[in-house]
């Protein structure tokens, strides 16, 4: 049983003179990643590299699926530490690591360095070369293939040394944290939770805003959204959910405004309440999972018409993503069982036979203006008594 894991990042490592903040950050996302899977992990931070001792005891899997969902890890590989840099210590290491997680050596093999520690007296090629040797005569059945080899065997050396066979890759991205907080609409379909996934990739932290309506969408509905961010907050850490009741707001709309503007005008309401709890809540952005073309209300100039209403920038991660590619990413990251679940939130109810695709800001603002005597106040009533939930992840 391996007891350690050396993590490797990738664009972190292009940061120039900011590298130490990402990193810090990446530090800081594993650790709070893996207190999920027990406490007892020391984490710290090597050139190139964050270094995980796992405590007696730890789970492998849990451990394993902790360190997988963190933004930013490029590659993670358990891996065997030799407290020494002797020479001899190293190549007892290297036929200990073999005998130990070896079992079946009838394979070929090529011996990787990396010398982080660029006083060490031998050099990479060196290393590769006098391991490579060592092992040959250890364990006849080995065979050196350069090319293609089945078994990289990958030797590090740092302060201390590091010795692995295999390489799995993380989900990339940033570490969450590092750019920012932003707002998510999110929904109870495919697509909301896949966008708040990606936003969260490039470092984003999200706070999250769902809009129920009562008693035309079910607690049911309620539930599935809750559901779904406690998944995403699997990879993006705590998520505080604002539950909006737009029932009110979205009745007056159907009994007041054009019925082929409805889906519309609802969406530039959920935008001015999601914009006005994102202020309230320092953050920078609204992500929402819409995509070009993919209905009515996602069109060029639906997307318009909805940013009209909009001060903060409206990030859409999934802007020219097709459905089979969403529903993809829904699969991989674990959403997507729960988002066809059949419960209906307040999108998708109320709908428009012939909904309007090519709006026009100022004819919507001419619709909005019928509800001009009620909508400040349901609005208000809307924010201000809204339930907010800190969603953890399970």
């Amino acid at each position: 049983m391996y007891r350690a894991f050396l993590i490797k990042y990738a664009e972190i490592g292009l940061k120039g003179k900011n590298r130490s903040y990402f990193e810090d950050c990446l530090v800081e996302q594993v650790r709070h990643s893996l207190r999920m899977a027990g406490g007892g992990f020391h984490v710290r931070k090597e050139p190139g590299r964050i270094f995980v001792l796992c405590p007696e005891g730890f789970d492998y899997e849990d451990t394993v699926s902790a360190i997988s969902r963190v933004f930013g890890v490029a590659e993670y590989c358990p891996v065997e530490v030799v407290n020494s840099t002797e020479w001899d210590d190293i190549l007892a290491a290297c036929t200990a690591y073999v005998e130990e997680h070896i079992p079946d050596r009838n394979t070929t093999f090529k011996v990787f360095c990396k010398r982080g520690d660029k006083n060490y007296p031998k050099e990479s090629p060196e290393i590769c070369a006098d391991i490579g040797e060592h092992l040959l005569k250890q364990f006849p059945e080995l065979k050196v293939n350069v090319t293609e080899p089945k078994l990289r065997f990958t030797v590090e050396v740092r302060g201390h040394v590091y010795i692995y066979t295999d390489s799995y890759p993380g989900p990339g991205g940033m570490p969450v944290g590092c750019n920012g907080r932003a707002m998510l609409l999110l929904s109870g379909g495919i697509d909301s939770p896949v966008a708040g996934y990606m936003i969260a990739k490039r470092g984003v932290s999200i706070d999250a805003t769902y809009f129920h309506a009562p008693p035309y969408t079910s607690e049911r509905a309620l539930q599935k959204v809750v559901d779904l961010a406690k998944i995403i907050s699997r990879y993006t850490g705590p998520i505080r959910l604002n539950i909006v009741n737009f029932t009110d707001i979205q009745m007056s709309i159907y009994e007041r405004c054009p019925h082929d503007q409805l889906t519309i005008i609802m969406r530039r309401y959920m935008m001015r309440i999601a914009e006005r709890i994102a202020l309230e809540n320092d953050c920078l952005a609204l992500v929402t999972g819409e995509s070009i073309g993919q209905v009515a209300s996602q069109t060029m100039q639906s997307l318009n018409t909805t940013n009209a209403v909009c001060t903060l920038p409206v990030y859409r991660p999934l802007i020219a993503f097709d459905k089979e590619e969403i529903v993809a990413i829904s699969k991989r990251i674990g959403t997507y069982e729960t988002s066809i679940l059949p419960y209906e939130d307040c999108c998708t109810i109320y709908v428009a036979k012939h909904p309007v695709t090519k709006p026009i800001v100022k004819a919507m603002e001419k619709s909005e203006k019928l509800l001009a005597d009620i909508i400040d106040e349901m609005t208000q009533k809307a924010i201000g008594e809204r339930e907010i939930m800190r969603i953890l992840p399970e």
